[in-house]
């Protein structure tokens, strides 16, 4: 179907698109984007979908009409287009212009409203923009001229009069001439009022305090746009902020888990205030070769005991038991050992239940659990793991009697380069940029050292604090002359997540 979709993607936390919108943006074949919205919102994109980079979310007159062409354009080759716009695509935006384009064109399109700048960003500053005792009225004001763009046309006396809230959206070169414009037509210079900078996103800043007080604190050669909030219920932000009052707030965390298990540890730190930069320093592929696992599944029900170190290993495992021609109940009376919760998680998602997990989340911690259930002399036991799995757990029961049988499950493989559009690690780090940097498993520190050289990486992380999830992987660094700073009394990602919380804690 031949449509354009103008999606509103909310002022920057990409958590703040709504229901509506990420279904559209998710059915598109196309899609044309302010540079404004947040990067992480294209993943809900086809992986397949053509993704365009229109530019500013206020163009000129030009760029807009190419802009509006375009979205005829590729809407009439009977594309599915998704135009994802900053804000509310009809709040001061271009959105009512594309659609009557559209409109005049003949395509069909579909409105998906978006939270507002100015509804979003006090909230997220702890400013309620209407309070009873507040005033009666709410103004919104256009203040985020361009260059080349008619002014807008105010009357400041009549706005100055009112008894409520105003919130403007201040561009850098009209912000001081609007708090001067209202103190010079009658609001009162004591007046309370907040300055939002890059409201919703980890690094907002937020300047509170009098209109005369913020006009002398604006900084000289600030370039940022912003929200500017005045009136009364200004001054309830003493009380009610919570977005930058979180324990991590303003603190640059390195996320270098794969990709697509890194959702997990990325939303309880930003859960917590943290921005987080994902560069993710291994990949998880398949083995070389099935023909073991594929053998060793076939078999399942012979075994013992089933151990599963990782999510990893329970997908590639079931993933293979239920490509033959058999289903879960081949595994017939095998007890499963899952190590973490993490992959007892995994194991209940196909509807499995574990028979062991042991209380500390490494190969020790195996062996110990094993031997208190009894004597393993004669245990058939089988081992899916991954190609560069330590090898204790199996030597360990071998000595003790045990049949064991190792097979390769998956495969980690370094992310040897940074690909175009991510993030410059290297240079962060040189510049004291990033915070903390978090390692989740031993190969991806590996993989970290590989990508910046073993000198570099020792040099770069002697400055930032290095946050481990367990002894196995603070080894793994230490071997590289990397000092593990945090590291959770559990290995799992909420206890990392708050051992990161104490450390900062403590700090302050």
């Amino acid at each position: 179907m031949n449509i354009v979709y103008l999606i509103g993607a909310g002022p920057g936390d990409p958590g703040l698109i709504t229901v509506r919108g990420q279904q559209c943006l998710a059915s598109a074949d196309v899609v044309l984007y302010d540079h404004l919205v947040p990067a992480r919102l294209l993943r809900h994109a086809r992986p397949d979908a053509e993704k365009i980079d229109v530019g500013g979310a206020a163009p000129q007159a030009l760029e807009q009409e190419a802009i509006c062409y375009l979205l005829a354009e590729k809407a009439r080759e009977g594309k599915t287009v998704a135009r994802l716009k900053w804000g509310d695509p009809f709040v001061f935006d271009s959105g009512g212009s594309e659609a009557l384009f559209l409109h005049e064109q003949g395509v069909h399109f579909e409105v998906v409203p978006g939270i507002p700048a100015g509804i979003a960003v006090p909230s997220y500053a702890g400013v309620p923009i209407t309070y009873p005792g507040g005033g009666d009225t709410l103004t919104f004001i256009r203040g985020h001229e361009d260059e080349g763009k008619t002014r807008a046309s105010i009357d400041w006396t009549s706005l100055a009069r009112l008894d409520g809230t105003i919130v403007c959206y201040a561009g850098p070169q009209q912000l001081k001439t609007i708090l001067a414009a209202l103190v010079a037509h009658g609001r009162p210079p004591d007046d309370s009022a907040a300055v939002v900078y890059d409201g919703t996103l980890p690094i907002q800043e937020t300047l509170d305090g009098s209109l005369e007080e913020i006009a002398k604190a604006i900084k000289p050669d600030e370039r940022r746009p912003a929200i500017l909030i005045v009136g009364r219920v200004a001054a309830l932000r003493q009380h009610l902020r919570w977005f930058d009052a979180r324990p991590l707030f303003g603190k640059r965390v390195l996320v270098t888990r794969p990709r697509e298990e890194a959702a997990d540890l990325v939303d309880r730190l930003e859960a917590m205030g943290a921005e987080t930069i994902e560069a993710p320093m291994i990949r998880i592929v398949p083995p070389e070769d099935y023909g073991p696992l594929d053998e060793a599944c076939a078999q399942a029900g012979r075994f013992n005991w089933i151990i599963l170190s990782s999510a990893h290993a329970v997908d590639a495992f079931v993933e293979r038991v239920l490509a033959g021609p058999r289903d879960l109940r081949s595994l017939n009376g095998a007890k499963l050992c899952g190590v973490g919760p993490a992959t007892g998680e995994r194991l209940a998602r196909y509807g499995l239940k574990v028979d062991l997990t042991p209380s500390e989340y490494r190969a020790e911690g195996i062996l110990r659990a094993l031997s208190e259930t009894g004597d393993v002399r004669g245990l058939k036991i089988l081992l899916p793991r991954a190609d560069i799995g330590r090898e204790i757990v199996a030597d360990e029961l071998r000595k003790q009697g045990a049949e064991v049988t190792e097979v390769i499950a998956y495969r980690t493989t370094a992310v040897e380069a940074e690909r175009e559009g991510e993030p410059d690690i290297y240079r962060m780090l040189l510049e004291h940029r990033i915070d903390v940097v978090t390692f989740a498993s031993a190969s991806a520190v590996r993989s970290f050292v590989r990508v910046l050289g073993t000198e570099p990486a020792a040099d770069l992380l002697s400055a930032t604090i290095v946050a481990s999830i367990g002894p196995v992987t603070a080894e793994a660094a230490s071997q590289f002359n990397i000092k593990t700073t945090i590291m959770p009394a559990l290995y799992t990602i909420p206890a990392l997540v708050d051992a990161i919380v104490e450390y900062f804690q403590k700090q302050s």
